[in-house]
């Protein structure tokens, strides 16, 4: 069930059209991504690395870095602990390697999924401590560890918190009031009090900040600073795509800056990465970061540890790379097996346990690998289109991830009924937790008695940039649509829609006849039309509103079915030849 909605956002798209040499087309799609002044056309056009945030905009990173560069004069060990997925990894990296460079005495912890858990803990703590470490810097954690942090401060160890998730609060008489750690500096733009313009950065980014402003201030050498800074803002880039940030102000300009570089002069263990799975650096896209090197990255630390993919970061020549990058593919391999496995338990689940009632889906699977939690429970919430959870059997005591649909805030639901959890956070989209089984029930109770989701928040909304005829959707719109990349949340590949497309005859395509090309006809003019969707979803839905024989009438070229379509226009190159090419999205 769907929603179509065309985007009704106004703006005077002649003149934008003049003053940047581009389409009312292409104004109008710059438009529905909130983009409202001339200032902001251009700076989504066109910025670069002057139209980033100065890191001392945001609160306590002045504080931090002069903390960080006092324990750096007094020889103090610092440790780095950072998190298991990509942008925590990412993070990791950047600070250990920036701070390595400023002279640090410095090593990372990365905790282990399974063994540790998200974040910080008390043995983490404890472990630093005897090791000698007496000052911590967390990334892409920290933000929600109040006790574990309280704990270091009793043991006279200094703590800096670098962090982007949602800060924990409590509610009395209707205010909220933050709770957060007693570290020494909280560097984290989603506090109520810090007025830094984009507060929708990763971890990696923060940490990126922290490093650019260090270096900074200890006045290196610019073409050693700006080195690092370039193999940084490749890691930032790769973050920003796979922790789901929007692509939109600071974060378009750090993936569009760190795709440059990774297409002329890769890190050597992204480049690696690239090598195993056959993606020339050139070629490599917001795409490819997101389901492809994203992935092999995250793979190491759900099912090993993410030490390995630090490992394959750190790697300096592609003797030591490569072998690395080709063992986080086959764990890849490995974890997609598991997920479609996982996936399939998860849907027999929601039905032997009748949940169609259900407005939030809470899975309890606890043979699970933990580390799946969070990609099964996207691939619930696609399915049913409700904010779903997937809960597995840790050692101790059960653990979850939880994945979103727009009109659902995870985090605050989460915190209504926070005293179920042993821990949890997150953010609007998605979040993690702990808790003990016997809470299981409970928290499924919870969710839903306190949801107001209403009906129409779970139809699936369609948004439509621009209504426009196959006549319009030619060579020269599809290549200056590529100055709207690098696209991703927030930015999706343009959306177009129209009526009255009859649909003459198809073909099947793939080793298994997986996706299909048409040849249509509007207004007179043929076109070809090509899907990769579920083609029995629509074979069953031709054969619904046109009749039982109607699928194999069009693939007899027999067919002549009028249909209003959504499509994406882009250009495709194979086998030498760039051609344009209409995807058709949606149907009705």
């Amino acid at each position: 069930m769907e929603k179509w909605f065309v985007a009704a956002k106004k703006a005077d798209f002649d003149a934008w059209s003049k003053k940047f040499n581009i389409t009312p087309v292409t104004a109008r799609i710059i438009r529905n991504r909130d983009i409202f002044s001339e200032e902001e056309v251009e700076k989504f056009l066109n910025g670069t690395f002057l139209d980033m945030y100065p890191p001392e905009m945001m609160l306590d990173m002045e504080d931090a870095a002069a903390i960080i560069e006092e324990q750096i004069k007094m020889g103090s060990k610092i440790r780095v602990i950072g998190d298991y997925d990509v942008d925590g990894i990412s993070a990791s990296h950047i600070l250990t390697k920036g701070l390595r460079s400023l002279g640090a005495d410095v090593d990372t912890v990365i905790p282990h999924r399974i063994k540790d858990g998200y974040g910080l803990n008390e043995q983490l703590i404890e472990e630093a401590f005897d090791d000698g470490i007496r000052t911590i810097v967390t990334c892409d954690n920290g933000i929600a560890a109040t006790p574990q942090i309280a704990m270091a401060v009793e043991k006279k160890m200094t703590v800096v918190v670098t962090d982007h998730h949602e800060v924990p609060f409590q509610e009395e008489n209707g205010s909220r009031e933050e709770i957060l750690p007693p570290a020494a500096a909280v560097v984290d733009p989603k506090r109520q009090e810090c007025t830094y313009p984009y507060k929708n950065i990763c971890g990696a980014v923060v940490a990126y900040k922290l490093v650019e402003l260090l270096f900074r201030r200890a006045g290196m050498e610019p073409e050693e600073k700006q080195a690092l800074l370039d193999e940084f803002i490749q890691m930032a880039a790769v973050a920003t795509v796979c922790d789901v940030m929007d692509l939109l102000d600071e974060n378009r300009i750090i993936v569009k800056e760190g795709l440059k570089r990774l297409h002329k002069n890769p890190c050597m263990g992204l480049k690696a990465l690239m090598e195993v799975n056959g993606i020339e650096p050139g070629k490599l896209s917001a795409y490819h970061l997101g389901f492809v090197i994203g992935p092999c990255l995250n793979a190491t630390g759900r099912l090993d540890t993410a030490r390995r993919a630090l490992e394959l970061l750190e790697s300096v020549d592609r003797r030591s790379a490569v072998p690395i990058a080709g063992e986080l593919k086959e764990m890849n391999d490995i974890r997609k097996a598991m997920t479609l496995t996982g996936l399939n338990q998860a849907i027999a689940y929601v039905e032997e346990n009748h949940m169609e009632e259900d407005k939030v889906l809470v899975v309890y699977l606890p043979d699970c690998h933990e580390s799946l939690a969070g990609i099964i429970a996207g691939r619930i919430r696609e399915k049913y289109g409700k904010p779903s959870f997937v809960l597995t059997k840790g050692e101790e005591g059960v653990k979850g991830s939880g994945r979103s649909i727009e009109s659902y805030h995870m985090y605050e639901a989460m915190s209504a009924c926070k005293e179920l959890f042993t821990k949890f956070g997150g953010h609007k989209m998605a979040a993690g937790l702990s808790m003990a089984e016997e809470n299981v029930p409970k928290f499924r109770e919870a969710l839903n008695t306190n949801c107001h989701l209403a009906e129409e928040d779970f139809v699936a909304k369609v948004h439509i940039d621009v209504p426009m005829p196959l006549a319009y959707a030619n060579r020269n719109l599809a290549e200056e649509l590529q100055v709207l990349e690098p696209f991703g949340t927030a930015n999706p590949r343009p959306l177009f829609a129209c009526k009255n497309v009859r649909f003459l005859r198809g073909r099947k395509m793939g080793k298994n006849g997986s996706f299909a090309r048409y040849q249509v006809e509007q207004d007179g003019r043929n076109y070809e039309v090509v899907y990769f969707g579920a083609l029995d979803k629509f074979h069953a839905f031709l054969e619904e509103k046109f009749g039982c024989g109607a699928v194999e009438a069009l693939y007899a070229g027999r067919g002549g079915f009028e249909l209003s379509i959504t499509y994406q226009l882009g250009m495709n190159s194979y086998l030498g030849k760039t051609e344009v090419q209409i995807v058709m999205q949606n149907y009705c």
